[in-house]
Formats: structure tokens, C-alpha cells, sequence
């Protein structure tokens, strides 16, 4: 039977995959862009659900950004992804939405979790402080799905992706993540043809990335599981559970692999005067193994599709 799916914040990276993965189906999809629902707008979000029967939700809609962002915005980063969450969760449950999607992110583990991360180590210990605003607003959207689930009988169930990459990701020379600031500045590098690019810290510090269209077909997969099975896998009957690759690599070894795909020739050298952050920062994806889903997508191929993505979209991706 045919569902009416609201995929909030489809015009971001993860939302836009999602769309991609359900237009494979028959469903009708309803977005909207920012400036025509406001979500941290209550009695405009209450409005859009009344004027809408919705029977699913994939809530990807969030503020994001780097280290530099969260540092910068702390206020921002808490107020606006706690006011999305609340309103969207809370008039979804009230308009009658059964099955809801909330994406979060793997900052919500302690800065010192055991490697790999496993469901288990949520509030198990200290956040990293430059992103803690942000963690908390996410940790807050799982226990509000948590909480709906318990109080209301509803199926909103949460899914914790690592750091993610791929076509519409944010350039910004500021507020990037580590993968779209570097593809930009090894290709800026190859078209200046500087003799060297040179990445903070030693290098060493691992890291785990999972191309986006990857996230979209787990969070379709997660949807679409049977409640007794995705129960039967969380941690209790309301958990989240972990989207990665289970694969790790330096910041030097990603440097070099986005050189080798960008072709340029230059040397990428280290500069150990700038920090390092967390050395480790690997996701146990053994919860979602055993559920029947892994990715597909490997970090070489991956860094090839986002960089042409960037070439197609230059002009516009370069000042996001």
C-alpha cells in the first residue's frame, strides 16, 4: 500500500539521499524547503501536519558544521536542532504518525568511549566539549523517540551514522567537515599547482567514513524492519542503533586517497603545532550486521563520486 512519507530537511545531504532512496518506491515523498516550514516554528510545523496526513517521517532535518561551527554558534547548534526535534517529533506523534526516523550522530558518545563505539556507551561518560551543544540536542532527539515509544506506543526509532561524506555535502572554508574541506583544498592546491598541502595535527588521529547514499539505504532499511526485529536488536525496546563502515583510516591515509582521486601531484605534509583531537573514533556496527545490512560503498570509489559532485556544483558548493 502506498505511504506518505515526510522527509524533513531534504535539501541537506542526508535528506537528499533518502529522497533519492525512496524514489525507487511508489510513495508519495512531501518536502519542503526552509522558507516554506520553518521547523523550529511550532504552530508552523503544527499547521503543516494538520494540512498533511502523513504516515511516516524521516527526520534529517538539523544545523550542522565542523569543529570551528560548533565552537563559534554553541547557542545556535542547541537551540535550533532542539527546537526541530521537539516540534517534529511531537506534532508527528500528536497527527497520528506511527513510524518515525530520527537521524542523529556519533558525537553523542563520551569523548573517552572504549573503541569501537558500541549503542551501549550513550551518556556512559564526559561529551567532547567543542561539539556539546550539539551531542546534547541529539541525545535529546533519541529520548524523545525513546520516550514517545514508551508513553504513546509509537515506533520512532533512532539511527546513529559516523561521519558522513558524499554528493551535497557543505565546502564551506570554514565550516566544513574534514572531508569536503579537504577535497577543496587539495583541489584548490592542484589548480594553483602548490608544492604542498599541509593537514593539521600528525595525521595519525582514525577516523571512520560512510558515503551518504549508503546512511539513506541503512535509514530505509531501519525503517522498514519489523518492530519485533528492531526491538529484539536495540538495547531495550526504544534504543538507536549505529550506521558505519566498521573500517577506520588516518587523516593522513584520507588526505592521500583524496590526492590520489583529485590527481595532484604535490606532497601531503603534516602540521604537528596544531591539535590532533580524539586519536579514535570508530562505530560498532555489529546491531545492524546481525540485523542483515553493511555497506557497500568503499572510501576510494566513495571520495571519487563526492568529488565529481563538487566539480559538477563548483560554483555553488565552493561558497556553502
Amino acid at each position: 500500500m502506498m505511504k506518505t512519507i515526510f522527509v524533513a530537511g531534504h535539501n541537506g545531504m542526508v535528506g537528499s539521499a533518502i529522497v533519492r532512496q525512496l524514489a525507487r518506491f511508489e510513495d508519495e515523498i512531501i518536502i519542503r524547503t526552509s522558507k516554506e516550514l520553518d521547523l523550529r516554528d511550532q504552530v508552523a510545523v503544527t499547521t503543516f501536519f494538520e494540512q498533511n496526513a502523513i504516515d511516516e517521517v524521516y527526520l534529517a532535518a538539523a544545523k550542522v558544521g565542523g569543529i570551528l561551527a560548533n565552537n563559534t554558534y554553541p547557542a545556535e547548534f542547541i537551540y535550533d536542532n532542539l527546537m526541530i526535534e521537539t516540534n517534529v517529533i511531537h506534532q508527528a506523534y500528536c497527527h497520528g504518525v506511527k513510524k518515525l526516523l530520527f537521524l542523529g550522530s556519533s558525537c553523542i558518545y563520551p569523548k573517552l568511549a572504549e573503541q569501537p563505539m558500541s549503542e551501549d556507551a550513550l551518556l556512559n561518560g564526559y561529551l567532547e566539549p567543542t561539539n556539546e551543544p550539539y551531542a546534547i540536542a541529539k541525545i535529546t532527539g533519541i529520548k524523545l523517540c525513546e520516550s514517545y515509544n514508551r508513553q504513546y506506543g509509537v515506533d520512532y526509532r533512532s539511527v546513529m551514522p559516523t561521519n558522513l561524506y558524499g554528493p551535497g555535502d557543505n565546502y564551506h572554508p570554514e565550516n566544513s567537515h574534514v572531508v569536503p574541506a579537504l577535497i577543496r583544498r587539495i583541489h584548490e592546491a592542484k589548480q594553483k599547482a602548490l608544492p604542498e598541502v599541509a593537514i593539521w595535527g600528525t595525521g595519525t588521529p582514525k577516523r571512520e567514513f560512510l558515503h551518504v547514499d549508503d546512511m539513506a539505504q541503512a535509514s530505509v532499511f531501519v525503517m522498514n524492519l519489523d518492530r519485533n526485529t528492531y526491538q529484539s536488536h536495540t538495547q531495550t525496546m526504544q534504543s538507536h542503533i549505529n550506521v558505519g563502515t566498521g573500517k577506520e583510516c588516518s587523516i593522513l591515509e584520507l588526505a592521500q586517497t583524496i590526492a590520489k582521486v583529485i590527481g595532484y601531484q604535490g606532497l601531503i605534509t603534516i602540521d604537528p603545532s596544531k591539535p590532533d583531537g580524539t586519536p579514535r573514533k570508530l562505530m560498532s556496527v555489529e546491531r545492524l550486521k546481525q540485523l542483515g545490512w553493511q555497506y557497500h560503498i568503499e572510501l576510494e570509489e566513495g571520495i571519487s563520486n563526492a568529488y565529481q559532485w563538487f566539480l559538477d556544483n563548483h560554483d555553488s558548493a565552493r561558497g556553502l
